[in-house]
């Protein structure tokens, strides 16, 4: 408790730049100070030492330009603003774990205040250094057979889990967070409908996925500053985790909206719209956001992430989901046309890469899900024609093959929140499928 109030009074101390709103546009503040002492991402009480939070995000002539991180009355032309000259942080322990916290670590749950750790982490660390990071040489074990067999992931991958509305995302993300075979799970949920929160945590989630579970949370109708702060919050968590030798995976739901609250700011602070709206600093922000996970120092524990990407109209192509997929180690594509035909989840195979793959799969296992992806592709050339009942069997064994390998294989990988599968057991059983097509 002493250390707790020793930290407070340190961080009030902090605040010494004043200055006053000049002018006030929506959530676009604009505010006269010691423009030579702020910095861009620096945070700033509006009214008192301790009122509403807003973020400079650029600056106009001699004035700094803010947006408010939370609604309020006390924001008006001729407020005192209080600047804060240190960086943004989060003070994470174990004790958060079972916690929903916000992007500023205030509890969201209705429990008790939460404890500061031991040490202060930034919330816009910078990513480590590429040179001091460890190798990815273990696999990490998912608990989602279509993952775990054909875009295996390692400790301290990156990959991107591409999806459209309505298919199946979040119970996959409830799925991971279960099943995984990680010591801690930190949730980012951003810019999510305020329902869906409580749903994730009590349906998706449950109590044995919370348990060992941090959820920061910023709703759709948070200011944008906020949003973008609860994804940059989660990572700083993860880091912590990260560095006290845990094997953490890190679930961002969803990078898409991130973007858009960065685009807001961009905005905002006067930047040009470029491709769909996007400005210049969403996608240089993208790259330092995903960077902080991975593997870490020799020694640490590593960061797995798993980013969602929600994809316009099932474009895969739009300005978002192209940059991102450049970034992270590989991507997992969900169809809308598999889960309408029932297999969920809806990860499409052919569409579905990690980078990893061939190091992560042994030699056997390898030319297992190579052969198994062959007969998949060919009978997805030829499904039309077997649907309507043009293919003759027996006018080509390899189709006639496929046929009989597909009803097992989406049986199999057809798969249940409660249905989790031991490491070993996955192999095994595709292997029998893919023989039993013989």
């Amino acid at each position: 408790m002493l250390q707790d109030l020793i930290r407070d009074v340190k961080r009030a101390s902090a605040i010494q730049l004043t200055g006053r709103v000049e002018a006030l546009e929506g959530l676009r503040i604009e505010a006269s100070g010691p423009r030579t002492a702020l910095r861009i991402g620096a945070l700033a009480h509006i009214g008192a030492p301790n009122g509403p939070l807003a973020e400079i995000v650029g600056f106009r002539g001699e004035l700094a330009v803010l947006l408010a991180c939370e609604e309020s009355q006390a924001v008006y032309p001729g407020a005192k603003v209080f600047f804060q000259t240190e960086p943004a942080v989060l003070y994470p322990s174990d004790k958060w774990l079972g916690r929903v916290v916000d992007p500023f670590g205030l509890p969201m749950d209705g429990g008790p205040e939460l404890p500061h750790g031991p040490y202060a982490k930034p919330v816009d660390a910078p990513p480590p250094s590429a040179h001091t990071r460890s190798r990815i040489e273990e696999r990490l074990h998912l608990g989602v057979r279509v993952m775990d067999l054909f875009t295996p992931c390692g400790q301290g991958q990156r990959l991107g889990l591409f999806a459209g509305s309505g298919v199946g995302k979040s119970t996959l993300m409830g799925m991971l967070a279960k099943g995984a075979d990680a010591d801690v799970i930190v949730i980012g949920l951003i810019g999510e409908r305020g329902r869906e929160v409580r749903e994730f945590v009590e349906d998706a989630l449950g109590p044995e996925g919370l348990a060992r579970s941090v959820i920061v949370t910023a709703t759709s109708d948070a200011p944008a500053p906020a949003r973008k702060r609860a994804a940059m919050s989660a990572l700083a968590v993860a880091e912590y985790f990260r560095d006290q030798g845990r094997q953490v995976l890190c679930l961002l739901d969803s990078v898409t909206r991130f973007a858009m609250a960065q685009r807001e700011i961009g905005l905002a602070a006067g930047e040009p719209p470029t491709t769909r709206g996007y400005t210049p600093s969403v996608f240089a922000e993208l790259p330092k956001l995903l960077e902080r996970a991975g593997p870490g120092k020799q020694g640490s524990g590593a960061i797995t992430g798993l980013f969602t990407v929600l994809v316009d109209g099932d474009d895969h192509n739009e300005p978002v989901a192209d940059a991102v997929r450049g970034i992270l180690d590989g991507h997992i594509v969900m169809s809308r046309h598999i889960g309408e035909r029932g297999r969920y989840p809806a990860v499409d195979i052919l569409k579905s890469l990690s980078r990893l793959a061939s190091q992560l799969h042994g030699p056997d296992e390898a030319e297992l899900v190579r052969n198994v992806r062959r007969l998949i592709s060919t009978y997805s050339d030829m499904e039309e024609l077997i649907r309507i009942g043009a293919y003759a069997p027996g006018a080509d064994p390899e189709t006639d093959r496929a046929i009989r390998l597909n009803e097992g294989l989406n049986e199999f990988l057809t798969q249940s929140q409660s249905d989790p599968t031991a490491p070993d057991a996955v192999f095994d059983a595709l292997r029998q499928i893919y023989d039993a097509s013989a």
